[in-house]
């Protein structure tokens, strides 16, 4: 099935709005679009799975933090989250099934 421009959109925009609000952004578009498009539905799940893993990843350099390794973590988990997010919104831009390396599947 061919996917349309408005899907290929709204998929890109799920990782691009996150720049701007974090969860809330990707939430609605998932919410509101996951029952009209399953290229959509698999792009929103990647991104909360990959805004989930992500937290738990922080918290974990927070923790670590005290023993100094934890800001490099820190540094390097953020480093990824940003670089991963722009490759995901080319990708799903590009009408790719894209999983996200490294994320927890809860979704």
């Amino acid at each position: 099935m061919e996917l349309t421009n408005d899907e290929r959109l709204l998929a890109m925009l799920i990782y691009l709005i996150s720049f701007f609000t974090a969860f809330i952004g990707p939430l609605i578009i998932w919410l509101i679009k996951k029952n009209d498009s399953d290229f959509i539905d698999f792009h929103g799940r990647q991104y909360l799975n990959l805004f989930i893993s992500s937290t738990i990843y922080f918290v974990i350099s927070a923790i670590l933090a005290i023993i100094v390794i934890g800001l490099f973590l820190s540094a390097i988990v953020g480093l990824w989250v940003f670089i991963i997010t722009i490759v995901a919104a080319v990708k799903a831009f590009s009408g790719e099934y894209y999983r996200i390396p490294f994320t927890i599947k809860f979704l």
